[in-house]
């Protein structure tokens, strides 16, 4: 079905980037890593994914912060591969203190890297999906784009912010065969949130075990972290041609927490 697209996805070093861009290797993509870490785990994911799918894998470490290297990933995939088929928009960042001790320049990199990053993506990816009459956008947004939790008023405003952008796009490209959606997971026991857990710690005064089970699962009523293998999977079927028709839409993967 997706047997010889092209892949990119933002943030697949780690968690649910990682996670969905194998999901689209086992289907046959060539895919564009992207995002930071060990090197040398960096490049046995990478080969491993290659090796056991029996496709181009290659690896983009551009900062998601910075739109010229954003530009150029997007030049080189486009070289290597005729164009992304298929974009998926997951890199991301978080920081979490109240308002009036929220330093600056975690707001501006919050935003650059939750939100602007996939303007910067999409608005390179169009032309070529434009011209195949064909393209899937899958932004990660997160249950954050819909409500808001205090402490956290960057990550909240850029993943609403993805909301919006995800619907205008989905508008404009509607009649071209490309469709643009968001995934809203819940919490998903990822790196991201694990690193999270002592800023929640301090921010609330609680003990690890009341964070985990007082803030974050206590939005969740089937009180489980998302899995990743989860994610991964809602993301195949947005990219299937099963989902033609799906296009504008942000869809909750969150143990029912939107639903209360």
């Amino acid at each position: 079905m997706l047997k010889g697209k092209a892949a990119l996805v933002t943030g697949s070093t780690s968690g649910i980037g990682l996670g969905i861009a194998r999901a689209l290797a086992a289907q046959g993509c060539n895919v564009t890593m992207n995002g930071f870490g060990d090197a040398d785990e960096i490049e046995a994911a990478r080969a491993a994914m290659a090796e056991e799918n029996g496709v181009e894998v290659r690896y983009s470490g551009a900062d998601m912060s910075k739109p010229d290297e954003i530009a150029a990933m997007m030049a080189e995939a486009d070289a290597a591969f005729g164009g992304v088929d298929i974009l998926v928009n997951n890199a991301g960042i978080q920081f979490v203190a109240p308002v009036e001790e929220f330093p600056v320049e975690k707001w501006d990199a919050i935003v650059a890297i939750n939100m602007s990053s996939s303007f910067h993506t999409i608005r390179a990816a169009i032309p070529a999906m434009k011209a195949k009459g064909w393209g899937r956008i899958v932004n990660i947004a997160s249950a954050h784009a819909l409500v808001a939790s205090p402490f956290k008023s960057a990550y909240v405003t850029a993943k609403h912010g993805v909301a919006g952008l995800t619907k205008t796009i989905a508008l404009e490209v509607a009649e071209q065969g490309i469709t643009v959606n968001a995934i809203c997971p819940g919490y998903v026991w990822t790196p991201l949130v694990e690193k999270q857990i002592p800023d929640t710690m301090k921010a609330r005064n609680m003990t690890e075990e009341e964070v985990k089970r007082d803030v974050m699962l206590l939005a969740q009523p089937t009180k489980q972290f998302v899995k990743i293998e989860e994610v991964a999977a809602f993301a195949l079927f947005l990219c299937s041609d099963g989902a033609a028709q799906v296009t504008g839409a942000m869809h909750q993967i969150d143990g029912g927490w939107i639903a209360k």
